[in-house]
Order: C-alpha cells, then sequence, then structure tokens
C-alpha cells in the first residue's frame, strides 16, 4: 500500500489541465469581483450597514468604511494575477486572504459558494499553476510539461466532494417526500416563458426536480471520471447550471462551476484552448524557452501533508452536526460549510424586550433602527445571529445610560412550508447566553421530524 501511494505521489501527468483551470478561475475570479462592485453591493452589504454579523471566532474582522474598496481592488487585482500567472504564489496567497477577509467581514452574506471559493484558492496556493502559460514561465524561460499528477487531481475530489455531499445532504424527507422547498419557490417563477406556464404550478415537476437534483449531484462526479461518460456528463453539467441559474439568483457560481469541471478533460482539449488563446492574442513563439520534463515540487512532504490535512478536514466538517441533538435545519448547529445548498426556506418573525431586571420596566426594539431588510430576515430565523444581535443591542443600550439590562427574544419560524412555531424560550435572557461550539439550549424543540442525513 505504501508502495502504491509513492508511486502515485511520484506520478507526472501534462500540466495543461491546471494551467487552464488557474487561467478561467483567475478571470471568473476578477470578472466575480467586478460585477460585485458595478452593482453598488459593497457600499449595499458592507458600507451602509450599523452593524455586522461576525463568524465565531472572527469577530475582529470588519467593514473598513470606505478603505473596504481597497480590499476588493486588492481582490480583483489579485485574481488577475493569477489568471495571467505573474508573481503566482504571492498573487493566490493575496487572493485566498482577500477574498477570505470579504467573506468574514458580514455572516449575513454567507454562501456554499463563497466559502467553496475560499478553500479552492488556499488549496490552489500549494499547487504549481503556473508551470507554464503564464508571465512567470516566460520571465523564467522555462515551462514545465508536466507537473505531479495529485496536483490536478486534487481539484478534481475537491469539486467531487462538493457535488457528492451537496447530494447526501438531499436525502432527506423534505427534499425527496415534499419536494420542499421547491415546492415554494418554483411556482414564484410563473413568468419564465414557455416552463413557467405549464410546468411551474404543477407537483409532478416539483418532484422530478427534487429527485433529479439529487441524483445529478451524487453521480455527476463519477460521471466526469470516466472518459466515455464525460462529454455527457459535461452537458449534464452545463444544463443543470445554465437552469439554476434561471431559476435562482445565485451569481457567478453556476459559471464557475461548469468552467471549473473543465479540469476531468484530458490534456489534449486543454492544449487546444492553450492553442486558441495564443491564436486569439496573436502570439508567437518569440522566447525561446527551456523544455523541461518534470515539475520537482520544493518542500514536498510539508505540501503533501498541508493538503492531505486539508482533504481530513473537508472530509469530517461535514458532518459535524451529528455531534448536535436537536433538528439540524431548525438549530442550523453545524449546517453551514457542509454543502447543504437550498434545502429549506424559513420565514421568521423575531422581536426583542429590553427589561430592567430590577424595575421591571421593559419596551420593544425596532429592529429596523439597526438592521437592514435583508439582515434582519437573516437573524430571524438564525440562532447565532438572534444571540449576537441580543449582544448588541444589550451593550448598545447599556451605553445610552440603561442599567440592569436583560434582552428576551419572541421568536416564530416558520420551516419549509410548516405552521410556524414558537423558536425561542421567552423566559432565557439571551444576554447571559455566550457563543460556543455547545448546543443552544435555550431554543424550544422541532415540533416535526425531518428523516435523512
Amino acid at each position: 500500500m505504501k508502495e502504491q501511494i509513492r508511486t502515485y505521489l511520484n506520478t507526472q501527468t501534462n500540466a495543461a489541465p491546471l494551467v487552464v483551470f488557474r487561467l478561467l478561475f483567475g478571470l471568473m475570479m476578477c470578472l466575480s469581483i467586478v460585477r460585485f462592485w458595478a452593482n453598488g453591493w459593497i457600499d449595499l452589504l458592507y458600507i451602509q450597514p450599523e452593524f455586522h454579523f461576525s463568524y465565531y471566532g472572527f469577530e475582529w474582522v470588519k467593514p473598513l468604511g470606505n478603505f473596504t474598496y481597497v480590499i476588493f481592488i486588492i481582490c480583483g487585482l489579485s485574481s488577475f494575477c493569477v489568471a495571467l500567472g505573474l508573481k503566482y504564489r504571492w498573487a493566490i496567497i493575496t487572493f485566498f486572504l482577500s477574498f477570505t477577509y470579504i467573506e468574514l467581514m458580514d455572516k449575513t452574506t454567507y454562501l456554499n459558494h463563497y466559502y467553496f471559493i475560499s478553500i479552492l484558492s488556499f488549496l490552489m496556493i500549494f499547487l504549481p499553476a503556473n508551470a507554464r502559460f503564464s508571465i512567470d514561465s516566460y520571465w523564467a524561460k522555462k515551462k514545465y510539461l508536466k507537473v505531479p499528477n495529485w496536483t490536478i487531481d486534487s481539484i478534481k475530489l475537491l469539486l467531487g466532494l462538493v457535488y457528492f455531499y451537496a447530494g447526501l445532504a438531499k436525502l432527506n424527507s423534505d427534499w425527496l417526500f415534499k419536494a420542499m422547498p421547491l415546492k415554494i419557490w418554483l411556482p414564484s417563477k410563473y413568468d419564465l416563458p414557455f416552463i413557467g406556464e405549464h410546468f411551474m404550478h404543477q407537483d409532478w415537476f416539483h418532484y422530478a426536480m427534487s429527485w433529479s437534483g439529487m441524483l445529478y449531484d451524487l453521480s455527476i462526479p463519477f460521471l466526469l471520471l470516466y472518459k466515455k461518460t464525460r462529454p455527457f456528463a459535461f452537458i449534464l453539467v452545463v444544463i443543470f447550471h445554465v437552469f439554476t441559474r434561471v431559476l435562482f439568483p445565485i451569481g457567478m457560481f453556476p459559471f464557475i462551476m461548469i468552467v471549473s469541471t473543465l479540469i476531468f478533460f484530458e490534456a489534449n482539449f486543454h492544449l487546444k484552448i492553450i492553442a486558441l488563446i495564443k491564436r486569439l492574442l496573436l502570439q508567437k513563439e518569440t522566447l525561446k524557452l527551456q523544455h523541461l520534463e518534470h515539475y520537482s515540487l520544493k518542500n514536498k512532504k510539508i505540501l503533501i501533508s498541508i493538503v492531505s490535512v486539508f482533504f481530513v478536514f473537508q472530509l469530517v466538517v461535514p458532518f459535524r452536526y451529528l455531534a448536535y441533538p436537536n433538528e439540524l435545519f431548525w438549530t442550523e448547529e453545524g449546517y453551514r460549510f457542509s454543502w447543504r445548498v437550498m434545502l429549506m426556506e424559513k420565514n421568521a418573525l423575531t422581536t426583542f424586550k429590553i427589561v430592567n431586571a430590577k424595575s421591571g420596566s421593559y419596551f420593544y426594539v425596532d429592529n429596523s433602527d439597526f438592521l437592514t431588510a435583508f439582515q434582519e430576515k437573516q437573524m430571524s430565523s438564525q440562532p447565532d445571529f438572534i444571540l449576537e444581535y441580543a449582544h448588541f443591542l444589550g451593550d448598545h443600550f447599556k451605553s445610552q445610560g440603561h442599567q440592569n439590562i436583560e434582552v428576551y427574544a419572541e421568536s416564530y419560524v416558520s420551516l419549509n412550508g410548516r405552521p410556524s412555531q414558537p423558536y425561542i424560550n421567552t423566559t432565557v435572557n439571551l444576554y447571559k447566553e455566550n457563543e460556543s461550539f455547545k448546543p443552544k439550549n435555550w431554543l424550544l424543540p422541532f415540533n416535526d421530524a425531518i428523516k435523512g442525513l
């Protein structure tokens, strides 16, 4: 077994797929940053709000006022340098740090694909994606024809994990046997040409979408791996992601996934892409580059160890919800960072009462005084948001001279079309509760059961 592993780690393959992936990834990220800026979302999401929700342990990561634009500039420029292969190692590290900082500035904007970009860019730090067809290689006057096979397989593995875990998450009774939450969302798409009028209100279509989505996620990594099924699989990838982009406002993610899956194709395909780009740029081989057969990684054992730990982490973290006793969709303890994509619809109303513990006097908070409409919607149904906001309110009113402050919340939540039910124990002073990885015992139990993973 050890000998087989050693042999695999020493195996080299054509560098073209990794190089094309670097180029397309960098361009897609640069375009995403430009799009985010052009839509005015930097100001709307990070500068206008008075309060920002933080990730546990990353409370120090905050927007920097108008200097927040500088972070986006750094992120966009570094992604473009990644695409060019210009000072690649520094560029990808800078992109990872700046993009992850952006992601951590406000938990309200959490999306699975932001997390995917962060961990993918972290992985790329350890890959020789500038081995050829890069400014780095032209400056060094050498290009490497081959790179270690595992450097390409690691990206395939990460993509496969994202798909497969998303499929496993769909193996639950709400998704498969109630077609929830698609049964809530799809009828609102009635205005789509042809399919809106004829399909979006049909129960059978809701179930067909649920089951086909589950089967797609579970099978697509394996269909992409095998040469005979790869073209068919890529057509499925395009259809699936274009269709979801039409149905749901999920930004650049569908296009990022379509471009990323190209890495499953063989080297000849990517060599043709490189040749096409050269023709479009009217580039001629004016420099005589030294052609080196193999790329030799520096600190190979350290790099492999880091990547191995990285993948162990990715394999284990999505199952951390098993450490919590309550219904995952209700408490959301262990829900994020586990590739649970669009599996639930929560509608909630949460109000806060500020009480003077000694006098018994109290007043209610108008959430719109502190939160944007988007922030309030996210806060109302997510326990860690509710707790953080309760502490913010307590600190705020304490700074205004109020004394003996206690903060209580009354919340009603509807999950996947069920009747709303009380969410929080109204007798618990949330100002005394602290965020931790422990179960939140101040949440009321879920009066139903969702079976599955």
